[in-house]
């Protein structure tokens, strides 16, 4: 073989190698993801009983309920469907009612989501921005006028305080 050759073939291999390389890490990524999914969704089959995903929604007035110890359970919504999640382990010090949270964990076989993390909103005027997007589509696909998106409590069509 000519010199020419086996630089070609030494190239060749190393963009292959490069190649391999790049898909093996975007595959690795791709399993760390987890994916936020509305309450609709969820009761729409599109996610798997087992599979770790994120939640996120408005915790339903007079939902939380304390157990014994730190077993907690209160009820996620979109205003369209609710989720009931089920949590050992201590809320947030921002946690309340009314508010936006994103929970992650898993969807039993009983319909009931058992999260391993628990976030709350961090500011007043605060709420994670798919949260807000898919509180004002689903007002849309309701059929509900979208009202101002800006504040928490104008999501939920409650006066701020």
């Amino acid at each position: 073989m000519k010199a020419r050759q086996k630089r070609l073939i030494l190239v060749l291999i190393g963009i292959i190698g490069v190649a391999a390389a790049s898909a093996l890490i975007v595959n690795a990524l791709r399993g760390n993801l987890n994916y936020y999914l509305t309450p609709t969704k969820v009761m729409a089959g599109e996610v798997s009983k087992g599979d770790l995903f994120r939640l996120g929604g408005m915790v339903r007035e007079g939902s939380l309920k304390r157990g014994e110890g730190v077993h907690v359970e209160f009820v996620l919504t979109d205003y369209n469907n609710d989720v009931t999640v089920r949590h050992e382990g201590i809320l947030p010090d921002l946690f309340k009612e009314k508010q936006s949270a994103v929970v992650k964990g898993k969807l039993g076989d009983d319909g009931i989501f058992y999260a391993e993390e628990v976030l709350a909103k961090h500011d007043p005027s605060y709420m994670p921005p798919e949260v807000k997007e898919s509180l004002h589509l689903d007002k849309k696909q309701a059929g509900a006028k979208p009202e101002n998106t800006g504040t928490t409590a104008n999501v939920a069509g409650e006066a701020q305080q």
